[in-house]
């Protein structure tokens, strides 16, 4: 894990274009090759990413950047698209380097975790003819709880909650952003699965087109069985 606070603007040249102008940021580059420029606010959501796999080329900045004050030009590639974050660096101010190992990854506890497996177990009920990619799906910004794939072969990216609430959808929402960015993935459509969700979370993913799936843990785990009930 490298860690870098510079004073840099950025660019995102791709399918979609972005800048960010002069200003002091952390970089964060892992082990992985993701990058993350991250501002000093905005909860843990970066301003920028470039999601593994890529590639980090530090230049030296052309005479026009030169002039304006860029000490040196960070080039990170995508290996599989076209995609390219370019990091102008104006100023270091503070560096850290540190081998963070091998992570064990998330381990969820009590009912959320138990549905994660049980869906997992049971991927058709999503709908018929849906097949497991992986749980625990890695990205630069967390996993995805299910990576699945529906009948006809699209991605399809599921995260679970024990209450469903805005949080939930925020959180898929930011998912799908970067999952999409994979020309492998995409397209890429979110299932947003709890036990409960409350109305203004339904709302708001029904708006995402994203759709809800209310979970009925006992009848997952076979103690509530769904057809012997009289209502």
């Amino acid at each position: 894990m490298r860690l870098v606070i510079a004073r840099c603007s950025v660019d995102y040249i791709g399918r979609l274009r972005a800048h960010l102008p002069l200003a002091t940021r952390l970089l964060m580059v892992k082990a992985d090759g993701s990058v993350l420029i991250h501002s000093d606010g905005g909860s843990y959501k970066p301003l920028n990413w470039m999601s593994p796999p890529a590639t980090l080329h530090v230049t030296e900045p052309d005479e026009a950047a030169n002039e304006a004050g860029v000490a040196e030009v960070w080039n990170v590639q995508h290996a599989k698209s076209d995609d390219r974050l370019v990091i102008s660096i104006h100023e270091h101010l503070h560096e850290l380097s540190h081998d963070l190992g091998m992570d064990p990854g998330l381990v969820k506890d009590g009912v959320e975790a138990d549905l994660q497996r049980l869906l997992a177990e049971q991927i058709h009920t999503l709908g018929e003819g849906y097949t497991l990619i992986r749980r625990e799906y890695m990205t630069a910004i967390g996993p995805v709880d299910i990576l699945a794939r529906d009948a006809e072969g699209r991605t399809v990216a599921v995260e679970l909650k024990r209450r469903g609430d805005i949080d939930g959808v925020e959180q898929l929402t930011r998912y799908l952003e970067l999952l999409n960015r994979d020309p492998l993935l995409a397209p890429v459509r979110g299932v947003f699965a709890a036990q409960q969700i409350k109305p203004q979370a339904r709302v708001l993913a029904t708006d995402r087109g994203i759709e809800c799936l209310t979970l009925d843990y006992d009848a997952m785990r076979g103690v509530d069985d769904v057809d012997a009930r009289l209502f």
